[in-house]
């Protein structure tokens, strides 16, 4: 079944953060390849990380391909090739990993914002200063490599800009590939400052899009998000949110508690992809997906 059949049947489960169940494993990720540069030189840590989760309940695995791009490895000094073999390996990666599990379950490539590249934040501001047009020609190849890969969607995620989102949906316009597009958000706005109904909007003429909605922002900030999303395309809804714990970006240190979920609101609301970003780990997952179970 495609995920987005299944969407019109249930609720599905997403992951949790990638990072956070290496991070749980171990792994030191403080370079500005993030957990990218795990694909290169640690891949069943990956390919462990996406089957923890599946363990945990997740129905959905989106892959290590977030900081991941042509640019950044570049400066890594990898080629091209290589580039574009670490890009498919991190959905083949999330697909071996389902192997391992029974029952239905898909893998979403994740395409990151061009801010990820930079790995000063960006991705939380946007108005990068490129065009349109230069954004696409950044994403353009690789979402070419991803989607060559097969994914079951890519997951278009964290984007904090409407120009961004606008730049990535012409490259993935005509592919055939499903996809979601998920900001990142501040109450009702996105991170660059555009109100969400204007966000939205921008799914209206591209026929891959199959889901909208928010990630890696507050818990509280969901429900909002979730009925703007619904009111202005009417498709299934996808949220991820923090933990609710706060970045301080000085100490580089999370402080504070997490918030809980509102998973029964947000699903009465038209959430039907519902998982965590930052700081929710498989433990957290377990707990979502007995949740979400009773709910269905």
């Amino acid at each position: 079944m495609e995920l987005a059949e299944a969407l019109t049947r249930r609720v599905v489960v997403l992951d949790g953060g990638l990072s956070t169940a290496l991070e749980l494993a171990g792994h030191d990720l403080s370079d500005s390849l993030w957990s990218a540069r795990l694909l290169l030189t640690e891949p069943d840590a990956v390919r462990a990380a996406h089957l923890a989760y599946f363990r945990s309940g997740a129905e959905v695995a989106i892959t290590a391909s977030y900081q991941a791009s042509f640019a950044g490895f570049a400066r890594h000094g990898i080629s091209a090739p290589e580039t574009a073999r670490l890009l498919r390996s991190s959905v083949e990666l999330a697909r071996s990993a389902a192997s391992d599990v029974d029952g239905q379950r898909w893998v979403a490539a994740s395409v990151g914002p061009y801010g990820a590249v930079l790995a000063d934040g960006s991705e939380y501001r946007g108005r990068y200063g490129l065009s349109r047009r230069e954004l696409a020609e950044f994403h353009r190849p690789r979402v070419e490599a991803l989607c060559a890969a097969e994914p079951d969607l890519l997951a278009i995620e964290t984007v904090p800009d409407v120009d961004e989102a606008v730049a990535v949906l012409d490259v993935v316009r005509g592919s055939g590939v499903p996809a979601w597009l998920s900001y990142s958000v501040r109450g009702e706005r996105t991170c660059a400052g555009q109100p969400l109904e204007e966000a939205f909007a921008a799914v209206s003429d591209v026929d891959e899009v199959v889901a909208v909605g928010v990630n890696c922002c507050a818990p509280e900030d969901v429900a909002g998000a979730v009925a703007a999303a619904r009111r202005v395309t009417g498709l299934p809804v996808v949220v991820y949110p923090n933990s609710g714990e706060t970045w301080d970006a000085e100490a580089r240190a999370w402080s504070g508690g997490g918030a809980g979920f509102s998973a029964g609101e947000w699903v009465d609301g038209g959430a039907r992809l519902v998982g965590g970003c930052c700081r929710t780990g498989p433990e957290q997952i377990a707990v979502l997906a007995r949740e979400l179970a009773a709910l269905s």
